[in-house]
């Protein structure tokens, strides 16, 4: 199970990179990160999976540039999810986890939390920050939204959507369903005044039920992959 944290930290990690940084620090972090990825993935007896992270992160990058989500559509989506799908179903909690998984700190308040689960979690939810925004965008590339019209339309999704995956991934592990249902709920009708004001031609309504839509099924699909990876 730490071989689909380390390819969705690896993903998720290059888009949060690419979205702070420009030039020769983003090359200069990109590198370092590599490393003590690599570094960490060796600790923990699957330093081949770092390998396997580092080529799908460049795909990811050169079939998604600048995290406007490419031409290349949900391929590259769908890569990410059957790499992930098939690191958990393959490896699961391991017993053996290395140096690394010796020295972890298992006590927690919420039980025993191994080094694999941690890993799974930390990786999913640095992918779904920023990645996350990316497969939204190639969902409204693909969709039938202008392009300019959904740039100058709620804004706001750019910060609203990290954190509202966030929200979701963790309500849905912790089994906390009506109050998720209320946080989504609660979304709609915070946006309800701008899209009672769309016009004619249903751009803010579009926008929002597409990026919304999307951005809640990444949130749970990564919520299930967690779960499942724990339950093996």
């Amino acid at each position: 199970m730490i071989a689909a944290g380390i390819v969705l930290l690896a993903v998720g990690g290059v888009d949060l990179t690419r979205r702070s940084l420009t030039g020769l620090s983003r090359a200069v972090v990109l590198a370092a990160f590599g490393v003590v990825l690599l570094i960490a993935s060796a600790g923990a007896d699957a330093a081949v999976w770092s390998f396997v992270a580092a080529g799908v992160a460049a795909v990811w990058v050169l079939t998604n540039p600048d995290r406007r989500g490419g031409r290349a559509g949900f391929w590259p989506v769908a890569l990410v999810v059957a790499v992930a799908t098939l690191a958990v179903a393959l490896l699961g909690v391991r017993e053996d986890q290395g140096p690394l998984g010796d020295v972890w700190p298992s006590g927690s308040p919420l039980g025993a939390v191994s080094l694999d689960v941690a890993v799974l979690v930390i990786g999913a939810i640095v992918f779904l920050l920023e990645s996350g925004n990316v497969i939204v965008r190639i969902a409204l590339r693909d969709g039938d939204v202008p392009v300019d019209e959904r740039a100058a339309t709620l804004k706001g999704g750019r910060l609203i959507g990290p954190i509202e995956r966030v929200l979701v991934f963790a309500l849905t592990l912790t089994g906390a369903f009506t109050l998720l249902a209320a946080v989504l709920a609660a979304k709609g009708i915070v946006r309800f005044p701008e899209i009672s004001r769309d016009g004619e031609g249903g751009i803010r309504a579009e926008y929002f039920l597409i990026g919304s839509l999307v951005s809640w099924t990444t949130a749970l699909g990564v919520a299930f992959l967690v779960w499942w990876g724990t339950s093996t």
